[in-house]
């Protein structure tokens, strides 16, 4: 004989638990969605465009070795 009632019964469950599970994926979804959304809000505020900060980061790299290599430059050879 089928036990089609314990059946359902485990399908009702696996099914609570994905809707659950859905549920809080959006939930969390929504909360990166607003904190990336501040994050850039953040960026701009600092006088940068967030599309281009690579660039930036490389930039402010190159301008770190530079002043380096200058300071290095500077110092007594004899030291």
């Amino acid at each position: 004989m089928h036990n089609y009632e314990e059946k359902l019964n485990d399908l009702k469950r696996r099914l609570e638990y994905a809707k659950n599970k859905r549920i809080k994926a959006e939930t969390r979804l929504e909360q990166l969605q607003i904190q990336k959304r501040e994050l850039m809000n953040e960026i701009k505020k600092l006088g940068f465009e967030p599309d281009n900060l690579e660039q930036e980061i490389k930039n402010l790299e190159n301008e770190i070795l530079s002043l380096i290599n200058e300071a290095e430059s500077l110092m007594p050879k004899d030291i």
